[in-house]
């Protein structure tokens, strides 16, 4: 057996022992899709970095790749207690995670939050105030300098501590406060899993490291996992 075929089976068998699995993603998922990422080699911020251009995304036709897939099928086995999101594509959303189930840490481009209320809402052309309280409607995206959203937020605190496997997918876990989860599932006892192309500084706590492709590591540790869900029953 291969050195990822040995890593793939010791992630299955972890989630099919986990009573309270956390998975956080971050823009390394949606490159399958067709998203560029930020820190990769390719990646808005390294080309920024490098004086190159950095190509408008086009996010109208971008759909859920395998990777999405495997964490819905997470949810669908029952054994997705929550995820934690630095994503603002709805590729999520879109795959069929349950919003109950997400936090998005850095907002969502196709929603709206009203500053007074707090309710949030699918962006619709020429609305501008809240149905609920006549607040302003404005984009949940989070910029630079802005306060993630608090809701969110202490979720994906309360989630990480309670969790006992913490899987991080396409993140480089240097934009903080998100990427204080790692830490805080760590200090709560959790076995550290990191799916990265790229170098992260949780490397050396991880339990578990893949520097493969997402789509070459999560979908056949779903599939195992469910052979192994089946083999118990």
């Amino acid at each position: 057996m291969s050195d990822l075929q040995q890593r793939i089976s010791d992630l299955a068998q972890w989630m099919l022992e986990s009573k309270y699995l956390v998975v956080f993603t971050g823009a390394g998922i949606s490159t399958e899709s067709g998203l560029r990422d930020f820190r990769g080699p390719d990646g808005l911020w390294t080309r920024r970095d490098k004086g190159l251009s950095t190509p408008q995304q086009d996010w109208s036709s971008v759909e859920p790749n395998s990777g999405h897939v495997a964490i819905y099928e997470l949810q669908d086995l029952g054994k997705l207690a929550f995820l934690i999101s630095q994503n603002v594509d709805n590729l999520h959303l879109k795959s069929g995670i349950k919003p109950e189930l997400l936090a998005e840490l850095h907002g969502n481009l196709t929603k709206v939050r009203c500053t007074e209320c707090e309710f949030k809402m699918d962006r619709v052309e020429g609305e501008r105030e809240c149905p609920l309280c006549g607040g302003k409607l404005v984009s949940t995206v989070v910029d630079f300098g802005q306060s993630l959203p608090a809701k969110d937020l202490a979720e994906s605190y309360e989630h990480s501590q309670k969790c006992d496997l913490f899987i991080v997918v396409g993140s480089s876990l240097v934009v903080t406060p998100a990427a204080d989860m790692p830490r805080v599932a760590l200090q709560a006892g959790a076995r550290l899993v990191i799916i990265n192309q790229g170098e992260t500084p949780f490397d050396e706590q991880t339990h578990l490291r893949f520097s493969e492709a997402i789509g070459e590591v999560m979908p056949p540790a779903v599939e195992q996992l469910k052979a192994l869900i089946a083999k118990a029953s």
